[in-house]
């Protein structure tokens, strides 16, 4: 039998997060006039503020080295975020006998491997911002961010150890493998802008839904699911992952960034391809072209205005936002119809919940 976590009915307010990830998904959903979707998130968060809670204890109190490493690490930690990594993994392990300490030390351990890559990533993009903040790159320089990543992912696979349920260590390193391999193909076809739909979505299923598809996993193992029920989660993470990753990639053409913490064009600036840049440089050829040669000749990150004038009227005339949201809503219908295998409970209408405001998220 697994330890449960020690009673913490005696937590105060103070400890928990101060803006739920639930609250936060169900703010997007009132925003966009998704009342009912609203209240049902906001009714759920109570159910898990607490497991989160826990996560978010053992995020801020890691032991982790005094040197320049352990506060280049901290300094993106202390940041925050969506959380919703072990969101997941709290809501699969709900899904089966409850949360315990197994969950725990999953669900800190997919934010960890998470910060991890965005520290990596922010250091090969030369990244400014992350978050609305400094980056920790820029805090600490390209070295401590990158030795940071890897201390957090070290940290990582400590938790998983400790946890000691068979081929989940396994698992984690062959997600990681799957990740890095994702995010190296982005380099292969930086500053190419024909990239097709079936590359695209290698680098989405590497790069984000396999760290989703983990979290669920691991989180129905935690929780002593069936493996049938642990891999149902898993194929929902792998939806649900996609959807994440097609949204963000709309957000960097038309999301705010003050709410996103990133400057907008930062992809196309980069010379990475996503989705809606996709869909765009199909209704105007000519346009990617333009890009691609100005990116070839260019050390400089900033876009002349009137290229970025004309990537949003191809935006408008492609489509592209409409065809990425319901993109987003189809792989989370996909990702609902992979719970049937689960029995109903608050966790899995909590699940369905999430996978529909993750199709309309704005930050």
């Amino acid at each position: 039998m697994m330890n449960t976590l020690p009673d913490l009915s005696e937590q105060t307010a103070m400890d928990a997060p101060e803006d739920p990830t639930l609250d936060r998904l169900g703010s997007v959903a009132a925003n966009r006039g998704l009342g009912a979707l609203a209240q049902e998130l906001y009714s759920l968060s109570d159910f898990v503020q607490q497991d989160m809670s826990v996560v978010e204890d053992e995020l801020r109190q890691l032991d982790r080295p005094q040197a320049l490493v352990g506060r280049a690490g901290r300094h993106l930690l202390r940041l925050g975020g969506k959380r919703l990594r072990p969101l997941c993994v709290a809501l699969a392990a709900r899904c089966g006998k409850g949360f315990n300490t197994a969950a725990m030390d999953f669900g800190v351990a997919v934010e960890l491997v998470h910060n991890a890559t965005l520290l990596h990533d922010d250091v090969v993009d030369l990244a400014r911002e992350r978050r609305g903040q400094a980056t920790a790159r820029l805090e600490y320089g390209n070295a401590a961010a990158i030795f940071a990543g890897d201390w957090l992912l070290i940290e990582a696979l400590r938790r998983v150890r400790r946890a000691a349920l068979p081929g989940l260590l396994e698992r984690l390193l062959d997600t990681i493998d799957e990740m890095i391999l994702a995010e190296s193909l982005p380099l292969e076809h930086r500053g190419r802008l024909d990239v097709d739909r079936s590359v695209y979505f290698r680098i989405a299923e590497g790069k984000t839904a396999a760290l989703f598809r983990y979290a669920l996993y691991s989180g129905g193992r935690a929780g002593q699911l069936t493996e049938p029920q642990c891999q149902a989660l898993a194929e929902y993470g792998a939806h649900l992952g996609v959807a994440f990753q097609v949204v963000d990639d709309l957000l960097d053409l038309a999301g705010d960034a003050a709410r996103t913490g990133k400057a907008l064009f930062t992809d196309l600036k980069e010379g990475m391809v996503t989705y809606p840049l996709i869909l765009i440089f199909e209704q105007d050829p000519a346009l990617g072209r333009q890009i691609a040669d100005w990116l070839a000749g260019s050390d400089d990150l900033q876009l002349p205005d009137e290229v970025l004038h004309r990537v949003r009227v191809a935006a408008e005339a492609s489509g592209a936002e409409q065809r990425c949201r319901e993109l987003a809503v189809e792989r989370a219908h996909h990702a609902i119809g992979c719970l049937e295998a689960l029995p109903q409970s608050r966790a899995r209408s909590a699940l369905e919940a999430v996978a529909h405001a993750t199709a309309h998220r704005r930050r």
